[in-house]
């Protein structure tokens, strides 16, 4: 059913250090604006809402997590001098989250941020720099930033509504699964049409290759494990650079996901 799940369309914001309900290990979207004070966007807030709709420094943008493929992502709510808010369409595509902008009524698929149907198929969003870290991460990189405050529904926020979803199987996906034997959730790191492995960092730490260095540090819950979010079990924040030690734009997918969308995409394997 559209809508279903509510968007966001009026976010309001506190900051930081007034900030007490969040757990230290609880994951964030984060995004940093060229101008203003960083935004932390709780995924206790997004699991139940899947989009906020922004505006930031002028620009409207569309923070967006679809829980069943972990796709993280922020989109420039821009396109051809025209604003777009987006809406959760209730339909999936490969698990992943069909969004509908209000303006025309076009559908999006979230995972790559086309226009599937409507006047804007075949359109693409441009995807920004943000990612997921922990609560402590965000705050202790960003003592003046915001946090986005408790929407006013009656949700029950910290808690997790798909519990041991990403030790299970992936919900009502039927295509393939992932080649060279990676589990379908196992998470990776998608930049374009490249995927790292999750394992393969956690295990390195660091990797630099085609031109980006991939970090991982621990100190960053899985939001789709235990009942409680703050409690899941250690997935680690990644962070992307180019070579300038610029963010690089990038999200976190399952295995499965990254392959349905990607299917002639290059998987990072190090051998």
């Amino acid at each position: 059913m559209r809508d279903g799940i509510p968007a966001i369309l009026e976010p309001s914001f506190i900051r930081a250090a007034q900030e007490t309900r969040l757990d230290e290990r609880e994951p964030v979207m984060s995004y940093v604006p060229e101008k203003g004070p960083a935004r932390a966007y709780p995924i206790r807030y997004l699991m139940w809402h899947e989009i906020v709709n922004d505006v930031v420094d002028g620009r409207p943008i569309a923070i967006t997590f679809c829980p069943l493929c972990n796709t993280g992502m922020v989109f420039d709510g821009q396109l051809d001098g025209h604003s777009l808010t987006f809406g959760v369409s209730g339909l999936l595509r490969h698990s992943d989250m069909i969004m509908y902008d209000h303006q025309t009524e076009s559908w999006w698929q979230q995972a790559l941020g086309e226009g599937i149907a409507g006047v804007m198929v075949g359109r693409q969003l441009t995807q920004l720099p943000g990612w997921m870290e922990s609560w402590a991460a965000f705050r202790e990189a960003n003592p003046d930033g915001l946090v986005l405050d408790e929407p006013n529904w009656p949700r029950s926020y910290g808690t997790n509504p798909y519990r041991g979803y990403d030790t299970t199987r992936p919900f009502l996906y039927s295509g393939e699964n992932p080649p060279h034997g990676i589990p379908p959730l196992e998470r990776v790191v998608r930049v374009g049409d490249r995927a790292w492995p999750l394992t393969r960092l956690r295990d390195k730490g660091r990797i630099t290759e085609a031109g980006l260095t991939l970090t991982w540090s621990e100190g960053q819950a899985s939001a789709l494990d235990t009942g409680k979010i703050g409690r899941g079990r250690e997935v680690g924040n990644v962070r992307v650079h180019d070579a300038q030690e610029r963010d690089v734009t990038h999200d976190i997918p399952f295995a499965f996901a990254f392959h349905a969308f990607h299917p002639e995409g290059q998987w990072m394997l190090g051998n």
